[in-house]
């Protein structure tokens, strides 16, 4: 099955993600628990299902154990060079410019993607342009207050959150990042303060039907959020 697809709109700069496919699929394969969180928030059912920001494809598999036919997206080239050898059905486009026609889609998701695209506001309206009228949205991410180049995690386990969490800029470096993680290698992470994160959704035109905040760490470190377009219909959950 085939997405209707528009020009792709790719930026000239370089992805951000090009030359670490290899090594960020190893690290995300350490990561059990990020398969988990999704089986648990994306809804069952049939139908198509967009990722955007796919990366090397990891979420495909999933999205298509719950049922949907999954398409996914993702500007890196190198990403998606491991992402083909998952699905059949990637394209290469910008999660803020998506290369699909309106109301397209079922079902659309985003896995951490918010530190990585210029303008997440933007990113959740294409979404929601992309969705049929009946359409929901899943975001799984960065939580805005606990997690970002704003917080030092202490080697006890406790927080400090520094006054740079309004700054809703991309950080490209903190002094607390190390040398061999991925913010070093991609040259930093887009702070998005909760009030822009939920408005985002809001301003897109999108009902917020559940949020939570998955682990079992005393402070969460990620975030859920699914979204319906059409708010005039009962909550699914």
């Amino acid at each position: 099955m085939n997405s209707p697809t528009r020009s792709p709109n790719i930026p000239d700069s370089r992805a951000r993600y090009d030359g670490l496919a290899d090594w960020y699929d190893a690290q995300m394969a350490e990561g059990p628990h990020r398969d988990a969180v999704l089986r648990e928030t994306l809804p069952r059912g049939s139908g198509t299902c967009l990722d955007i920001g796919c990366g090397t494809g990891r979420n495909l598999a999933i999205i298509e154990e719950l049922g949907w036919t999954a398409t996914g997206v993702d500007i890196s080239e190198d990403q998606l060079r491991l992402a083909r050898q998952r699905c059949p059905r990637v394209h290469q486009g910008d999660a803020e410019d998506l290369p699909f026609d309106s109301e397209s889609f079922d079902l659309v998701m985003s896995a951490w993607t918010s530190t990585d695209v210029d303008d997440f506001s933007r990113m959740v309206r294409e979404a929601a342009r992309v969705l049929r009228p009946t359409g929901r949205f899943m975001f799984y991410g960065v939580h805005p207050c606990f997690n970002g180049p704003h917080v030092h995690s202490l080697p006890a386990g406790e927080l400090v959150v520094h006054t740079t969490y309004r700054e809703a800029r991309r950080h490209e470096s903190a002094p607390w990042w190390g040398e061999g993680g991925i913010r070093y290698k991609v040259g930093g992470m887009r702070q998005v303060p909760l009030a822009e994160f939920l408005n985002a959704f809001v301003d897109a035109g999108l009902r917020i039907d559940r949020v939570t905040e998955p682990g079992e760490k005393d402070v969460p470190v990620s975030i859920t959020i699914l979204a319906s377009k059409d708010r005039s219909l009962p909550s699914p959950l």
